[in-house]
């Protein structure tokens, strides 16, 4: 039987220099994939937009009777019979921090997914910064670049994660200060109740979390039959199935379990979770992400809980 899936090869050399390489190597075809993403899902669209204090205008409404007659813009209003105030659009500047894993089984790709993990997990970040850019948002990645507001910031991202060394697991964010949204993108493989144990005092600093689960159509249906070789591509561990199709149910049951529990726990903590699998759009995710951001809720779709 042909092989189902398999770690994208690295370039031959030490294997975080090889790693590096090839991400080095991925992040700009990610780049303007993300782009292009970006563009579509934001036309017509600014989920973040709303009314305050700023120099923009947002809108024209009706008067109403008690406010200052100052707030009057008299030639809107001298266009018909009705009276109307100008307002203007809120322009503070809130601070969003991404990051996505980077781990090795992050690399994994069968034949049932588009692209590898780590692949679509860089264009969902670089897009949402491209989004968030444009929202005059402050954009940063813990332990790779301090939090900025630039058009640019979805470049400027992935400058930095061409050249800055590859770590696993969850990041450090001890330079996270204040009442910021947390925007975690990865397979999240571990046992729900260590995640938690990361993440929990993250919540309870006020931070607002966001994880997008990325997950290959393979790890979630099992399609493996006969004799299989599974190889663990944090540790190299392997374990040999003889009839793998004995297994399924469990396997499916225990993958769906761990899901399960993790998006409730972070339910729990005022997070919001999405599931995505890498045979479904990457603009899925995307919109879903940014709906939360922008404090809407978002749908659900065949494809995992959004």
């Amino acid at each position: 039987m042909a092989s189902i899936g398999q770690i994208v090869n690295p370039t031959p050399g030490s294997d975080a220099l090889s790693r590096a390489r090839q991400r080095a190597a991925l992040v700009p075809d990610c780049l303007v994939e993300a782009k292009r993403i970006a563009n579509t899902v934001i036309a017509g669209w600014h989920g973040r937009r709303k009314r305050g204090i700023g120099e923009n205008f947002w809108q024209f409404r009706p008067y109403a009777e008690g406010e200052s007659l100052s707030r009057i813009d008299w030639r809107r209003s001298a266009r018909d019979d009705h009276t109307y105030v100008r307002e203007r659009e809120w322009e503070a500047a809130h601070t969003i921090w991404l990051w996505c894993d980077m781990s090795p089984s992050m690399m994994y790709k069968s034949s049932y997914g588009s692209v590898s993990k780590e692949s679509r997990a860089l264009v969902i970040m670089l897009a949402l910064a491209e989004i968030l850019a444009r929202s005059g948002e402050r954009i940063g990645c813990p332990g790779i670049m301090e939090p900025a507001s630039a058009r640019n910031a979805a470049e400027r991202l992935a400058a930095a994660l061409m050249h800055t060394p590859l770590t696993g697991g969850l990041p450090e964010t001890a330079m996270i200060r204040g009442w910021s949204d947390l925007v975690l993108i990865g397979d999240f493989l571990d046992d729900a109740p260590a995640i938690m144990e990361r993440l929990g005092p993250l919540a309870r600093r006020g931070l607002r979390g966001h994880v997008v689960e990325i997950s290959d159509p393979a790890e979630e249906i099992f399609p493996y039959s006969g004799r299989t070789e599974f190889t663990d591509p944090e540790s190299g561990a392997k374990l040999i199935s003889g009839r793998a199709e004995h297994i399924r149910e469990a396997y499916r049951n225990a993958y769906l379990a761990r899901r399960d529990s993790l998006g409730q726990s972070l339910r729990h903590l005022g997070w919001t979770f999405a599931s995505h699998r890498t045979d479904h759009l990457a603009s899925e995710a995307l919109v879903a992400v940014h709906m939360y951001l922008s404090g809407m809720p978002a749908k659900a779709t065949h494809g995992g809980q959004l």
